[in-house]
């Protein structure tokens, strides 16, 4: 039932961009597919090689990430305890939603749907998106299974507190940080958000983006810090593979000259993510 609610869902998105098949042009198929694989590969390791070519500019964004996250760190068990104790309140449906849509496998039949749909169609547009989401998915995806076994964080549901860690140890109650959930489900959302220019409808696929996430924090999985910090690496993995794709395709669904901008807010009894577009 949920992964026929998944590809329905996957029709509806799709629907606006392969409501009419574009004319065929000299490439076929195959070639598009070849051509497209290509610069899947291509933008993970692009994304994998910016870090190297940072300014000043980049380490200070870098340095208000690590330092914001570990300002949320320091609370991380009253957070857990309070976002735990009202999982209650929340609809199951809702949770279920965050626990299945974040999931890999789940993930890459979204996504896979997605570029399939564009392909078919010969959907210039619709493939590229399929390629940010892919590229992205798979880049942020192994730098967080390579992180969560070197940082060994304990996750909530072990009852060892928020400073255990224990690194490269196998069991999945020491990989904690980052969440794969949050970072999964917000690397689609924000790559999807890129197809619309109106706030409010990006502000709605946020959201809705950062259910997995939270859900997570619900079911005891991760930690405030883990969610916030696996947004960030979204945010940075899409941004920059979507640079490298603006190179290689003539469709571009977001031709207005990039201003997004996000920061950690910290104050008396506050803390918070704003995202500027």
């Amino acid at each position: 039932m949920k992964k026929k609610l998944l590809l329905l869902l996957l029709i509806q998105f799709s629907s606006g961009y392969g409501q009419v098949i574009q004319k065929d042009t000299a490439d076929t198929r195959w070639d598009m597919f070849t051509y497209d694989l290509g610069n899947m590969f291509k933008g993970v390791g692009y994304s994998y090689a910016r870090p190297f070519h940072w300014e000043g500019k980049q380490w200070a964004q870098f340095g208000a990430v690590v330092g914001g996250t570990g300002l949320i760190y320091l609370s991380d068990d009253n957070t857990s305890r309070f976002i735990r104790n009202n999982r209650e309140s929340v609809p199951k449906w809702i949770r279920d939603y965050g626990t299945f849509y974040g999931s890999p496998e789940n993930n890459y039949i979204a996504t896979s749907g997605v570029y399939l749909a564009g392909l078919i169609t010969k959907n210039k547009k619709l493939r590229r998106t399929g390629v940010l989401l892919i590229s992205s998915a798979t880049s942020a995806g192994l730098l967080q299974q390579v992180l969560k076994s070197f940082v060994g964080r304990a996750r909530p549901v072990a009852n060892l507190g928020k400073d255990t860690f224990d690194p490269f140890n196998s069991s999945r109650n020491f990989h904690s940080f980052p969440s794969g959930h949050s970072l999964l489900a917000f690397t689609n959302a924000y790559a999807i958000a890129k197809q619309f220019k109106n706030p409010w409808v990006k502000a709605g696929i946020y959201t809705v983006g950062a259910i997995p996430g939270i859900s997570r924090v619900w079911d005891g999985q991760h930690w405030l810090s883990d969610m916030i910090f696996a947004f960030a690496i979204s945010v940075a993995t899409v941004e920059s593979i979507d640079h490298y794709l603006d190179r290689k395709y003539d469709e571009k669904y977001n031709d207005q000259q990039k201003k997004v901008s996000w920061n950690l807010n910290f104050g008396p009894r506050q803390m918070g993510v704003t995202i500027n577009f």
